[in-house]
């Protein structure tokens, strides 16, 4: 792939930006909303000069021969009417610029076109030195072949959707895997399922998942919440989801977009600005890290996983924690470093509430195995204090729809045992709620194990917390002679 856009981080983009919202003011706020790139953009030199500026990318249309597969009439036809050699025509009259990360090659194609889209997308990628091609697919509620996989009219193009997606990436050699799915114009169970699809094959066949997902809405009056935007982005995340994009931040389909039709910003700008920034800032948390597994935790008594192949599980396992249990829904994803020297991840995003009713926080629980343990629990609204009951476990709590990463490394800390009644050790935390040891003199010192139940009223010892750096301190818990248990991880467009 070719890298302009930076690969290495989560990417987050947004379909349309139309000729009318296109001032300089108008691209400053596309960045300050937390937007990295703009999808389905005609090419405007003008407009990608500023974009250059505020260090914004494009992925331009209607530079090659576009193509979007609709209801499924035009189903195998593309090879004839867009043959290789007009691609070849197109590059030599393109102008490149900076701010063009990609170019558009097609929306939602039937399988019966990926072995010329396989031949496209190579084309594409030695045409254009500079960009990547950028290929959208259609979600798992498009049509598929009433008969067989040679019936012409339906969308897909094949029997399932796994087929569809498998043929994707036998024939087309892209290193990612882009769908889009409306949530709230479907429902809960098509989009887990969807999920699982892609994210299983991203790992056989080893690709990125790029999804599109909905801040606008099929219908006028409904607007969509910041809680269901944080929903879709944090469910795709605890997948492995590596680019998020939404649709659409100016007129392009449906109603109540990020700007209305004369470029003015409605409610959705902030919602929009806000989950970006929680999105991003826990990214970095998350880079060089992949999907190794998904679980379903305590679903049971919920309709949200019927009709798909997912099994729930009552608490998850793996080699960094024991007995991770939630009061309500959550959705966990095991994370593994690419590098071994980093230590394994989970990501759990809050899932007891779609569609924004008011649920309560949430509470999640676990051990460590071996009581040793570096940890840190960063959520999409900051750091977290946690607490340690006797018997050993941790516990925090997690808004509605809100998300986490708990990072556990099995490493020893440093310590200098303060010489009280307790002989209890001290360390540095680098996260949480300050808490310090009661009326001693403390030592603090580098690595995190603690348990804030130690949320102590002793604020003289403040000083003390300032002479480690960036971050406050707490007392170590008791350790544990807990052994590990074997994990159970999960088995296994119409606009």
């Amino acid at each position: 792939m070719n890298k302009r856009m930076n690969r290495n981080r989560l990417n987050i983009g947004a379909y349309h930006l139309q000729p009318y919202s296109r001032t300089e003011e108008h691209i400053k706020d596309v960045r300050d909303c937390g937007v990295d790139f703009i999808v389905c953009m005609d090419y405007d030199k003008a407009a990608f000069d500023l974009f250059e500026k505020y260090g914004v990318g494009v992925v331009v249309n209607r530079v090659v021969p576009g193509w979007w597969g609709g209801d499924g009439n035009n189903a195998g036809t593309m090879e004839k009417r867009n043959p290789l050699s007009a691609y070849e025509e197109a590059a030599e009259s393109f102008a490149d610029h900076p701010a063009i990360w990609g170019i558009d090659i097609g929306d939602e194609p039937s399988a019966r076109d990926f072995p010329h889209y396989g031949k496209v997308f190579g084309k594409v990628e030695r045409l254009f030195e500079n960009q990547f091609p950028y290929l959208n697919l259609y979600p798992n509620y498009a049509s598929v072949s009433q008969n067989s996989g040679e019936e012409t009219v339906n969308q897909l193009g094949t029997p399932s959707y796994n087929d569809y997606i498998r043929e994707y990436c036998e024939n087309v050699p892209a290193d990612y895997i882009c769908y889009d799915f409306y949530l709230y114009s479907i429902n809960v169970n098509k989009a887990y399922s969807n999920l699982k699809t892609v994210s299983d094959a991203c790992r056989k066949y080893n690709r990125d998942m790029w999804i599109v997902l909905q801040v606008n809405s099929n219908r006028p009056e409904a607007w969509i919440t910041e809680n269901q935007l944080r929903f879709q982005a944090f469910t795709a995340r605890a997948f492995g989801a590596k680019n998020i994009i939404w649709a659409c931040y100016n007129e392009g389909w449906w109603y109540n977009h990020v700007l209305d039709n004369e470029g003015n910003k409605t409610i959705q700008y902030e919602r929009l600005k806000k989950v970006n920034g929680e999105l991003k800032k826990i990214a970095d948390n998350l880079t060089d890290y992949d999907c190794a597994s998904t679980y379903f935790v305590n679903f049971d008594g919920t309709d949200w996983l019927n009709g798909t192949e997912i099994a729930p599980v009552k608490a998850v396992t793996t080699g960094i924690i024991r007995n991770l249990t939630a009061a309500g829904p959550v959705v966990v994803g095991k994370m593994l470093p690419k590098a071994k020297s980093e230590p394994e991840l989970l990501f759990i995003a809050e899932a007891s509430d779609p569609m924004d009713t008011g649920a309560e926080n949430n509470v999640i629980s676990f051990s460590a195995i071996s009581g040793r343990e570096q940890i840190e629990i960063i959520t999409n609204l900051g750091s977290v204090a946690y607490s340690e009951p006797e018997d050993g476990s941790f516990s925090f709590t997690l808004p509605a729809s809100g998300c986490a990463v708990i990072k556990i490394t099995n490493r020893s800390a440093e310590t200098y045992p303060e010489e009280n009644e307790k002989n209890t050790t001290v360390t540095r935390l680098l996260y949480g709620a300050p808490g310090l040891q009661k009326d001693k003199a403390i030592t603090p010192m580098r690595f995190v194990y603690g348990s804030p139940e130690m949320l102590r009223k002793n604020r003289d010892h403040s000083a003390a917390a300032k002479e480690v750096g960036d971050g406050p301190i707490s007392e170590t818990a008791q350790e544990s002679d807990a052994s590990p248990e074997a994990s159970s991880e999960s088995g296994d467009k119409d606009k």
